[in-house]
C-alpha cells in the first residue's frame, strides 16, 4: 500500500538468557530467560510502546536491540538508512521525507563492532536516571558532544555548534554549555540526556522509562518534548515503561511483555478498550480514575511473578490467571493475531470478554487530572 509507512525495525525470536552460577565449583546451574523469543516490528515515524511489570524484560529488550547486550539468540534487521555513519540517511538533520519502503533491511545481528559502531548513529537510547546516566566530570558541551567526537564526525568549533543547536533544541541555555551535571534540575539532565541521544541525528530512539525518574509536572513537560521532536525530526520511538497512563499519551501501538515474552500487542485505542489477554486486563485495571463517585474493579493476580529461570510449564501467566484451563497448563500459546493488527498469545482469546478502559477519565494523558499533558 502505497500510504502504508516502511517497517524500520524487524526483531524476530529475539532471546537473552543470563546464566545462573553457583555450586561447589562456580559452574552454572541454569539460565535467567530474561527475553525469551519475541519477536516485534516498528514501522516508521511511529511509537510503539511496551509495558510491563518491573523485571519482564523491557528494559533488556530494548538494549539487545541495539546490542548493548548481545542476544542469545534471534534477528534484528534495520531499514538500510544510507551512508553508515553519517546518521542523516536520506533525510538530513532536520528529518524530512520518510526512505522508501524498497529500501533493504540489514542485520543488525551479523554486524562485526567496527560496522556497528558507525551504524549506531541511527539508533540511540534515552536512559531511565538523569543522574547516574551523565559523567559528573563532564561538562555539558562534552556530554553532548561526545557520541561526535568518538565517531569522528565532528570536533572544535564545528562540535560546539552542533551541540549547541541540539541544546536549543530541547530547551537548554547555551551559556550553560560549560556547566556540570550537578548544576542542573532532574528535568534539565534528562534534556541533556535526550540531547545526547539526537546528536547524531538517528532514525530510531529506544526511550527506556525516561520520565519514570522525574516530579509529576516535569513528566508533563518531557513527553511533551519528545513528542514534539518526533514531529519536527521524523523520529521512530520504541518507548518502554511501566506507566499505561504515560504509554497511551505517547503511542500509536501498544506491547504487553510478561516474564520475558510478548503477550499482547494492538493499535493503543484497540488494546485499552478490548484486550485480549488476561494479563492485559489486570494491568489495565490498576489504572487511576479521575471520578470519585467510581468504585474500583480493580483485579489482584494470585500468587507472584515466577521465576524466570524456572518458568512454568504451558502458558507462563496460567499460575495467576482466573481464567486457566488444563490445556493453559500443558501448552505454550504462541503469539497471533487473533483480530486485524491485534496480536495476542492466548489459547483462549476468541471467547473471553475481557475488561477495558475505553472512554475513563484517568487514561487520557500522563497527568490524569483533565487527561492531558500540559506544560
Amino acid at each position: 500500500m502505497s500510504g502504508e509507512p516502511a517497517v524500520l525495525l524487524d526483531v524476530k525470536g529475539l532471546k537473552k538468557y543470563f546464566p545462573v552460577e553457583g555450586g561447589a565449583l562456580g559452574r552454572g546451574r541454569g539460565w535467567v530467560r530474561a527475553v525469551d523469543d519475541v519477536s516485534l516490528q516498528v514501522k516508521e515515524g511511529e511509537t510503539l510502546g511496551l509495558v510491563g511489570e518491573s523485571g519482564c524484560g523491557k528494559s533488556t529488550l530494548g538494549r539487545c536491540i541495539l546490542r548493548l547486550y548481545e542476544p542469545t539468540a534471534g534477528e534484528i534487521r534495520f531499514r538500510d538508512p544510507g551512508a553508515p555513519g553519517t546518521g542523516a540517511g536520506a533525510r538530513g538533520p532536520a528529518g524530512g521525507a520518510a526512505r522508501p519502503a524498497s529500501d533493504p533491511m540489514v542485520s543488525i545481528s551479523a554486524m562485526g563492532r567496527k560496522e556497528l559502531r558507525a551504524f549506531r548513529a541511527n539508533m540511540q537510547i534515552i536512559f531511565q536516571d538523569p543522574f547516574s546516566s551523565l559523567n559528573p566530570r563532564m561538562t555539558v558541551l562534552e556530554i553532548i558532544g561526545e557520541p561526535l567526537y568518538v565517531s569522528g564526525l565532528a570536533s572544535g568549533r564545528a562540535l560546539e555548534d552542533r551541540v549547541k543547536e541540539m541544546m536549543h533544541l530541547v530547551g537548554l541555555k547555551v551559556e550553560h554549555l560549560r556547566r556540570y551535571p550537578h548544576s542542573f534540575s532532574g528535568g534539565q539532565r534528562q534534556r541533556i540526556g535526550i540531547a545526547r541521544a539526537l546528536v547524531m541525528h538517528p532514525r530510531l530512539i529506544i526511550a527506556d522509562e525516561p520520565v519514570s525518574a522525574l516530579d509529576v509536572s516535569i513528566q508533563a513537560q518531557t513527553l511533551n518534548l519528545l513528542k514534539d521532536l518526533q514531529r519536527e525530526l521524523s523520529l521512530t520511538y520504541l518507548f518502554i515503561s511501566h506507566d499505561l497512563s504515560v504509554v497511551r499519551y505517547m503511542s500509536d501501538r501498544i506491547a504487553v511483555m510478561y516474564v520475558g515474552r510478548m503477550v499482547e500487542m494492538a493499535p493503543t485505542d484497540e488494546l485499552l478498550g478490548g484486550p485480549l489477554h488476561p494479563y492485559t486486563e489486570t494491568l489495565l485495571s490498576a489504572i487511576p480514575r479521575a471520578d470519585l463517585d467510581y468504585t474500583k474493579q480493580r483485579i489482584i493476580p494470585k500468587g507472584e511473578l515466577p521465576d524466570p529461570s524456572n518458568l512454568p510449564s504451558g502458558c507462563v501467566f496460567h499460575p495467576r490467571c482466573r481464567y486457566a484451563q488444563d490445556r493453559c497448563r500443558q501448552e505454550v500459546p504462541q503469539l497471533r493475531e487473533a483480530r486485524p493488527r491485534h496480536w495476542t498469545a492466548c489459547h483462549f482469546a476468541d471467547t473471553l470478554r475481557l475488561a477495558g478502559v475505553q472512554g475513563q477519565a484517568g487514561v487520557q494523558g500522563p497527568i490524569g487530572a483533565g487527561g492531558s499533558a500540559t506544560s
